[in-house]
């Protein structure tokens, strides 16, 4: 077989798509209709979700997040961080598949995080360099005031009106050309308009572009 003929019979690969945001802005509802949508047009898309709470790592960080167990702050970013690691194989064995994921938080919400309590916002990169770069990062702008007045808001560690507004600046310091800033303040089914438009852009140009495995390595 020639190399033409190889690329012709290769298998288009999957479009790694990243749904950000503070928290209680949104992300599982809009990753569930990007999941329909996508699968309405005939595209094979599964979901995937960080921290992932099954893995051993994420066990631990379930159990942090919760409040019930204290961790160094360093040492619990190093952790997020292995969680992501841990998936990468999977997740480029299905992207190579075909298969287009759609991904509730990634790397930028452990730096936006981190960061926010303090750590120095270059050294939270660190780790994750080299990780999968997303095709697109689809990020759920809300004011973290009104956030805080939607239901569930302080069950968890993160959710407090001063933590969220430095989060929220962190991921603003992270944005690059592969983010789609979107207002969250909107309606769902006006945000999911605009969430699907763009994923769909993106599956599409990812089928002519190879993988990357450099975030943050420029």
């Amino acid at each position: 077989m020639t190399t033409t003929e190889a690329s012709q019979t290769q298998q288009p690969r999957g479009a790694l798509l990243v749904v950000e945001g503070g928290d209680r802005c949104g992300k599982t509802s809009q990753c569930t209709r990007l999941l329909d949508a996508l699968h309405a047009r005939g595209i094979d898309a599964r979901a995937v979700k960080f921290p992932d709470r099954t893995s051993e790592t994420g066990k631990l960080i379930d159990l942090y997040l919760k409040g019930a167990k204290d961790v160094d702050d360093h040492a619990v970013h190093l952790l997020f961080s292995a969680n992501r690691w841990e998936s990468m194989k999977h997740i480029r064995a299905l992207l190579e598949q075909g298969t287009t994921l759609v991904v509730d938080r990634y790397a930028f919400s452990g730096v936006a995080y981190s960061a926010a309590k303090g750590l120095d916002l270059e050294w939270c990169k660190q780790p994750d360099r080299g990780l999968l770069r997303p095709d697109l990062v689809l990020f759920l702008d809300l004011d973290p005031i009104a956030a805080a007045r939607r239901a569930g808001y302080g069950e968890e560690r993160y959710e407090r009106v001063d933590m969220q507004q430095r989060v929220r600046s962190n991921f603003m310091s992270l944005a690059d050309g592969s983010w789609k800033i979107l207002d969250a303040s909107r309606t769902v089914d006006e945000i999911a308009a605009d969430v699907s438009a763009a994923a769909i852009a993106a599956v599409e140009a990812a089928r002519s572009t190879p993988l990357c495995s450099d975030l943050w390595c420029s």
